[in-house]
Parts: structure tokens; sequence; C-alpha cells
């Protein structure tokens, strides 16, 4: 018996392959930037990115942290789901912070949609539960 907080199995095996590996892009993508913000001497790329959206470069390690407990939380199937919701929520503060410094819309503000997206699509490959949540389906073929 499965109690509800363990992670939903996946019927299908292709599906769940494809949701690790979909998963994977943004856990490593995720992972070298909060390692990138412990750093110290903080690299100068992020001193500079900080800078210009207006964050001190001494929030770093703050910021780092959180998103660095975020994809750990999101690596682990029985807490995937939290994870999902901790980093769709700092991607939002990114995207808050690029817009409200006029960043260009497609390279700056929607990038963290974008890794948003691969958040939320890998989870919803590899947990029946997601996507009973969130139901596609499939166009009426019936003439």
């Amino acid at each position: 018996m499965q109690s509800g907080t363990q992670s939903a199995p996946v019927t299908s095996t292709k599906g769940l392959w494809a949701g690790r590996i979909i998963s994977a892009i943004p856990v490593l993508f995720l992972l070298l930037d909060a390692i990138m913000k412990l750093m110290r001497p903080l690299p100068a790329a992020f001193v500079e990115g900080a800078t210009r959206i207006g964050y001190p470069p001494s929030t770093m390690p703050v910021i780092g942290a959180t998103l660095l407990i975020s994809v750990i939380i999101y690596a682990i199937p029985r807490t995937s789901v939290l994870g999902a919701i901790l980093l769709t929520g700092y991607l939002g503060g990114a995207v808050a912070a690029n817009v409200r410094v006029g960043n260009p819309m497609f390279s700056y503000v929607l990038a963290p949609v974008y890794v948003a997206l691969f958040i939320w699509g890998g989870l919803f490959f590899r947990d029946d539960r997601v996507r009973a949540l969130i139901p596609v389906r499939r166009p009426d073929t019936r003439g």
C-alpha cells in the first residue's frame, strides 16, 4: 500500500525516463547557477548581473542557498512537487527582477519561464499525480 507522501508510480517506463531526462536539464543548469552564487570570490559575471538587476552582491549566498535547497528538494522523487513549487516561486522572482529593470523580453525575462516549463514538463512525464492535475486531452479524431 502506498502512502500519500510517496511519489506516485508512473505507468509507462518510457514516460518515466522521458521525465527524468527532461528534469535533469533544469536540475543541472540550476545546480551550476546555485554553486556559482555560493563561490567565493563571486565570479565577475555574477557581480555584474546582480548589480544590473539591483541586488547587492552580498545577497548572492542567500539566493544561491535558497536555489540549492529548492533544487535538491525537486530532485528527490518524494518531494519533487514541493521542489517544483519552490522553484516556480524562485523563477517568478527572476522574471519580476528582469521586468523591473527593463531587460529584453525573450532573452532575459522569459528565460526563467522556459526553465520552469522544463521543471513542470519533466514532472508531468514522471509523476501520475501531476498528470491527473493537468489533464492533456488528445484531439478528437472522429470524423
